[in-house]
């Protein structure tokens, strides 16, 4: 259960520039909310406007009936949502969903904060770059925002605002009890373009950092203010150069180093460029790196714009376990050319580099993606329920799979690693804490047979 970090950010800003609004911020999730719950607390705060969280296009429809609901308590509230799934599809979303009233999109802290500005002032929203609405049957669309372009003014994500269940964020597959769950935004945006990444292209193709200082103070905040210590960077590519040696120079300068646990996600050739770097980063308290190693063909990985090499992943999970840094390693089943045949090659190749946890996801055109411009052009997709854009369910054939198919190659990759007897005996066993956790949660949570139920 992880704290609700897009929200919590906007919400500070709105904070930042006006503390006459009366703010809230309500995770459904801590709160266990279900439906009926939600629209009592709608009737009962009877708010101005409602900002529903946008995570990912999986949860399009439960942002639907988020603010359906709203509608329903009082059509005048007013309804925003944002994020990369309704900017790509921001008229689309405004033509067939009459429950919203405003798409904030790209970044949203500044737009978001002038659209509730100009309601409370009752100005022209003509004037809100990045805005997307309605204005009587013509869908506007306002020309885009300029990025921030100082991360460090940005305040501290409002945990405040969700203080009292501080507790009950948790990573139970990774961090032990007790420790808490935070993420921290480091920066936004990548320098690479994958065809099938949603992120840079929201974020303009540019990446921006937090100085290490500010990642540093943001760190100890929420570990002084909370106690929380297991932390997630939640950047799409960390980098391990300078700055990461900085960050932790700040951490270990700090005292906090030997209690705050944190992991990020890199890149295979940057774990070897800068390797150097991992026993400093081991002793600021990074214990986990998750990497991107997708594909065990490099035709592949150059048709995904990966810029990766397959011969960089033995070398780069080797070199993270040699520094006692838990190694998980991302791969991607259902490429367009996968057959039988392909997909066994790469469980082969999975078990030969051996990291400690592989993940395996299907590959999914989201909104906004190169992959999924070429896959509507052409044809592939085969499902449009935005609920299976998760990874986990197949939406699309290969040349040589039926969706079907797919899916059964999911869980056989995950037979393939998990079902090693040897493998599983290690991870309980393991001198590493992390992996030791983890295979022991995976085990009681019985994570085959669950998978097994997909199909």
């Amino acid at each position: 259960m992880p704290p609700p970090l897009g929200i919590l950010q906007l919400a500070a800003y709105l904070e930042s520039k006006n503390t006459e609004w009366d703010i809230k911020v309500l995770d459904s999730q801590a709160e266990n909310f279900g439906w009926s719950k939600l629209q009592r607390y709608i009737e009962s705060a009877m708010p101005d406007v409602i900002v529903s969280s946008a995570l990912a296009t999986c949860n399009t429809f439960t942002i639907l009936r988020t603010i359906e609901i709203a509608k329903k308590v009082n059509p005048d509230i007013k309804t925003v949502v944002g994020g990369q799934h309704f900017t790509a599809l921001a008229d689309e979303s405004l033509k067939n969903y009459p429950e919203i009233d405003f798409v904030v999109r790209g970044e949203g802290e500044v737009t978001l904060y002038q659209l509730v500005k100009s309601l409370d002032e009752e100005t022209s929203l003509l004037d809100v770059k990045g805005l997307s609405f309605r204005n009587n049957d013509e869908i506007i669309n306002n020309p885009p925002r300029p990025l921030i372009s100082n991360l460090d003014d940005l305040p501290f994500p409002g945990y405040h605002f969700v203080e009292e269940h501080m507790k009950k964020y948790n990573f139970k597959m990774m961090a032990y009890k007790g420790a808490g769950y935070a993420l921290v935004e480091a920066s936004r945006g990548c320098p690479h373009k994958c065809t099938f990444c949603s992120q840079w292209e929201h974020w303009s193709g540019k990446w921006r950092s937090k100085s290490p200082k500010r990642i540093a103070d943001e760190m100890e905040h929420i570990y002084s203010e909370y106690g929380t210590t297991f932390l997630w960077l939640t950047d799409d590519n960390f980098g391990l150069g300078k700055r990461t040696a900085n960050v932790c120079d700040e951490l270990i300068n700090r005292g906090i180093s030997e209690d705050v646990t944190w992991f990020l996600q890199a890149r295979s050739d940057d774990i070897i460029k800068h390797q150097d770097n991992l026993p400093k980063m081991r002793k600021a308290g990074n214990y986990w790196i998750m990497a991107g190693l997708e594909r065990h063909d490099d035709n592949v990985l150059d048709n995904y714009n990966k810029g990766i090499r397959a011969s960089d992943s033995k070398l780069s999970m080797d070199i993270l376990k040699k520094n006692d840094i838990f190694s998980q390693a991302t791969l991607i089943t259902g490429d367009r050319q996968d057959s039988h045949e392909s997909l066994q090659k790469l469980r082969d190749y999975v078990n030969y580099v051996d990291p400690d946890i592989a993940i395996f996801m299907i590959l999914t055109p989201f909104p906004g993606t190169a992959l999924y411009k070429t896959a509507h052009k052409n044809d592939w997709l085969e499902d449009d329920n935005w609920a299976n854009y998760d990874m986990v369910h197949a939406v699309m054939p290969t040349e040589h799979l039926t969706r079907s198919e797919v899916q059964e190659e999911l869980y056989m990759c995950y037979r393939s690693f998990y079902g090693s007897m040897k493998r599983r005996i290690g991870g309980v066993l393991s001198r590493n804490k992390f992996k030791r956790q983890t295979y022991r949660y995976m085990a009681g949570q019985g994570l085959l047979q669950a998978l097994r139920g997909l199909y």
